[in-house]
């Protein structure tokens, strides 16, 4: 028996918590993410043939990232480490490898070693694991609630295979729920509990797909309830309530969510959807997000997205920034409500961003014969005698202040980057230009 597995058992004592207890010890125990643990699954192959390979087990808290490890453990015939990023160092790590190494050498027995928040090793921790994983001497399996793309070493990640776990489904809640209640080694099965359906609903709601949520709400109504004149513990909607508190925002403003719900709110506005809109901007006040940050990707979107189809959207994104900065939170949400829903429901027009976009890419990439003469400056000195600036038609001078003129280089001439469209303003303005065209001809 090694000291992870040492552990296991004692976490899983009477006296430990409910969502401790019942920790599926086995791949037929566990319930949900059947997309990487279903029945012929990768993963759930790799594991019951114990030729598992170095992997990086991502999600939200509760959804059995570290389930899974006591899994491998409980089932490998290599050693099994464990390590958690918050409490182990250097130096930690030093030590566990060292052993593995020993171990391959002397015994040809592999090592497994699991890292709980692997994302909070810093870059010196995470690059002392790379060269052991490179040659074998570990197999490492991290888990992360943070997006390992973002917060993991790429060279890492990239001898990983990254295994992404989703919120559980209200039915895997429910049947983890009621598999407890009947669980009398483990589970609450010893008390005779009646729970209501509404309870069960309002607890797997609020849960937002966290077994180890749910089960602590459901331990705590069992436990403080008091039994009735027939001898059961009835847990009502009423008690679900008092045992489950608000669930907190799944927000990490550095976090994978943060950009998933900042994405949900631009494509909302882009979607001229001013109730998504307005939703994701709440969640997103409501977890503490810097108002200036919405602020600022309001002024861009109003750019991006509405352009010359609305101009003024770009004016009262601009205003509701300039709010933010004088009355702050919390009255700062209307002015920012205000711009995002009219964002969402201004015509929309991308010509603006596609034009800069292509001229960028030109700018970049071809190479052009640079400013025409009629267009260089010729107030410095001696301008006027290299011929800059000779040839120049002032608009101004000329009938209804245009005059048909080389503006482009030389081997530009023709080239188009902004084609309005027809929507709100820009079709005002496609039409302008198409008249500007005729007289040109």
């Amino acid at each position: 028996m090694d000291l992870f597995t040492h552990n296991v058992e004692n976490e899983t004592s009477n006296s430990a918590p409910l969502a401790e207890r019942m920790r599926p010890r086995n791949l037929n125990e566990f319930i949900g993410q059947e997309r990487i643990v279903g029945e012929g699954k990768l993963l759930r192959r790799a594991i019951q043939a114990d030729r598992l390979q170095s992997l990086i087990l991502y999600g939200p808290p509760g959804t059995g990232k570290t389930t899974l490890a006591m899994i491998i453990a409980n089932t490998t015939s290599s050693e099994f480490a464990k390590l958690n990023a918050v409490t182990s160092g250097v130096k930690d790590i030093r030590q566990v490898l060292k052993a593995a190494k020993d171990r391959k050498g002397m015994y040809q027995q592999k090592t497994i070693l699991f890292i709980d928040e692997i994302h909070r090793f810093n870059k010196s921790q995470q690059d002392a694991l790379l060269p052991a994983v490179e040659k074998g001497t570990i197999i490492l399996i991290g888990a992360t609630t943070e997006n390992p793309y973002f917060e993991v070493n790429s060279p890492l990640v990239s001898r990983s295979r990254v295994f992404k776990l989703e919120l559980l489904k209200a039915e895997d809640l429910k049947q983890i729920l009621l598999n407890t209640l009947q669980d009398s080694q483990r589970g609450l099965g010893e008390y005779d509990v009646d729970l209501k359906s509404e309870a069960l609903e309002h607890i797997v709601d609020i849960a937002n797909g966290d077994a180890r949520s749910a089960l602590n709400a459901l331990e705590l109504a069992v436990l403080t309830t008091p039994k009735n004149d027939k001898g059961v513990k009835e847990i009502t909607l009423e008690v679900a309530e008092e045992s489950i508190q608000q669930r907190a925002l799944n927000y990490d403003k550095a976090g994978d969510n943060h950009y998933d719900t900042v994405s949900a709110f631009i494509k909302s506005m882009r979607g001229s959807a001013p109730d998504a809109t307005l939703y994701w901007l709440a969640k997103m006040l409501e977890a503490g997000e810097d108002p200036r940050f919405i602020a600022r990707r309001i002024i861009v979107h109003a750019a991006e997205d509405v352009g010359n189809a609305d101009p003024q959207a770009l004016v009262i994104a601009n205003a509701a920034a300039q709010a933010v900065e004088y009355v702050g939170l919390p009255e700062a949400r209307i002015p920012l409500a205000e711009a995002a829903v009219y964002i969402a429901t201004a015509p929309k027009s991308n010509a603006i961003i596609k034009g800069i976009d292509n001229a960028i890419a030109v700018v970049r990439n071809r190479r052009t014969s640079g400013v025409p003469n009629h267009l260089k400056d010729s107030h410095y000195k001696g301008a006027k005698k290299l011929g800059h600036g000779r040839g120049y038609l002032y608009p101004h001078n000329y009938q209804n202040h245009y005059v048909k003129q080389q503006y482009l280089p030389d081997d530009l001439v023709g080239e188009g980057f902004y084609n309005p469209s027809n929507q709100g303003y820009e079709e005002e303005v496609k039409e302008l230009l198409g008249k500007l065209k005729q007289r040109d001809k």
